[in-house]
């Protein structure tokens, strides 16, 4: 007995590094280039080679040896880059070429972005539709849905393999962020800039006008940013003096002002003037950030518990998140409806929405306060036993071709749509235009 009390004592700790909340998945990279992720499956987000939800964190062996250094969540995707192999991976919802292989098809399993092959990637930030890479050199690369002009190439067609925004010509960008069907960046000399769909001033450019290329944005009263983080339809930035700005949507008070107006362009957030915030996120419509202190505060809607001050009412002003112990906030991510932190502890935690596992716990329960979730953590009784799922490359398909995808889908009702044959050739053109699964909120 002692010997394997010795035995337990002596295996590795891992560190959580990077959390990624998608939509309704959740991805989590830990020591040892281990990858994680949880939640809903259906369009193989998870990357474990199937459609199956998964309630707690699972290992996703198709990356182990790939040396991976971080993983960004999309609404329904997921991106993952290796340093050594200086390759970017993507899986999950293919539709407008988000994944950036060229096509629309759907994956299981994730695949090596051929157009970023070779490029040192800095950041990766991945919105509903549309991912976007910064290269080590300050460059951007984006790809996938560009209805709005948010991928910054100037057109409204979709870009099924990333390009180089031209744009940014003789501008080195410091990161970059994608909402719904905006993005917005920070260059390196603390210039904000905003591009693709405007309608709620989330561009901050005073206007509701869509931009297809990049535009600075004046008016932050002369304060260089240096973070960037987009909601669904709302923009969050930080200044070098760590003073926070908010623009966009605010319908459900995720701008943090104390009301529920708009503004066109970046507003300075008085409640938390006296802080210095160190990190943000935005969800669909809740916002997260994180002061140097480690105090985490959020503030939106709140339907689900996603701000996680422990009640289900919209909040439009910054309420702080508690956790266990006081324990300090290192790291934050929001997804739509749920939202994960890490602490100095290293123990990860998360709350909101939970119907389809992104919580981790092992249930489908939603949650208002922050709960621990075991596997991941290093206070959690279950010592970090990660089960791997174990994906043969060489069984069953990954790639799954839009025609095939909506053609099988059980029980959709398509009024005035034609059938799909099964036998599809994975055109994009038989994939019904008003498919529920296109147009899902």
């Amino acid at each position: 007995m002692a010997e394997e009390g010795a035995s337990e004592v002596a295996a590795p700790v891992r560190r959580v590094l990077f959390i990624s909340a998608g939509a309704s998945h959740s991805v989590a990279l830990l020591s040892g280039n281990i990858v994680c992720s949880w939640g809903r499956g259906e369009d193989g987000q998870l990357g474990h080679g199937d459609a199956e939800d998964r309630l707690s964190p699972i290992q996703l062996s198709a990356l182990d040896d790939h040396e991976i250094v971080s993983v960004t969540s999309g609404a329904d995707h997921t991106t993952a880059y290796s340093q050594s192999r200086l390759e970017v991976y993507s899986w999950g919802w293919g539709d407008f070429g988000r994944l950036g292989h060229g096509n629309s098809s759907d994956l299981f399993t994730p695949q090596p972005i051929k157009a970023l092959n070779g490029l040192r990637i800095k950041q990766i930030a991945c919105g509903d539709s549309h991912c976007l890479a910064v290269t080590m050199e300050g460059e951007v690369q984006s790809w996938g849905r560009n209805q709005n002009g948010q991928l910054g190439l100037g057109t409204t067609e979709d870009s099924l393999v990333p390009q180089k925004i031209q744009a940014f010509q003789g501008v080195s960008i410091k990161m970059v962020a994608a909402g719904a069907e905006h993005t917005a960046a920070v260059a390196e000399d603390g210039e904000l800039y905003g591009w693709g769909w405007g309608r709620y001033g989330n561009l901050g450019l005073g206007d509701r006008n869509d931009r297809l290329v990049p535009e600075k944005v004046s008016a932050v009263n002369g304060e260089k940013m240096v973070m960037v983080a987009c909601g669904w339809r709302h923009t969050i930035s930080v200044s070098s003096s760590g003073g926070l700005y908010t623009y966009g949507w605010s319908k459900y008070g995720q701008l943090g002002h104390g009301d529920f107006e708009d503004h066109l362009v970046p507003h300075k957030l008085e409640a938390l003037c006296d802080n210095n915030i160190s990190q943000i996120s935005g969800g669909w419509r809740h916002t997260m950030a994180l002061a140097s202190d480690g105090k985490l505060y959020g503030w939106g809607w709140n339907k689900f518990g996603q701000v996680g001050v422990g009640d289900n009412v919209d909040h439009c002003s910054p309420v702080q998140v508690q956790f266990p112990h006081e324990q300090k906030v290192i790291q934050i991510s929001c997804g739509w409806r749920h939202t994960l932190a890490v602490t100095e502890r290293q123990n990860v935690f998360s709350w909101g929405r939970g119907t389809n596992g992104q919580l981790g716990h092992g249930e489908i329960v939603d949650r208002n306060i922050p709960k621990i979730i075991e596997a991941l953590s290093v206070d959690g009784s279950s010592g970090q036993q990660i089960e791997s799922s174990k994906f043969d490359p060489s069984a069953g398909k990954t790639w799954v071709s839009p025609s095939e995808r909506y053609a099988i889908v059980p029980g959709e009702n398509l009024q005035g749509q034609t059938a799909v044959s099964v036998q599809g050739n994975g055109s994009d053109a038989s994939v019904p235009e008003k498919d529920v699964k296109r147009v899902r909120v």
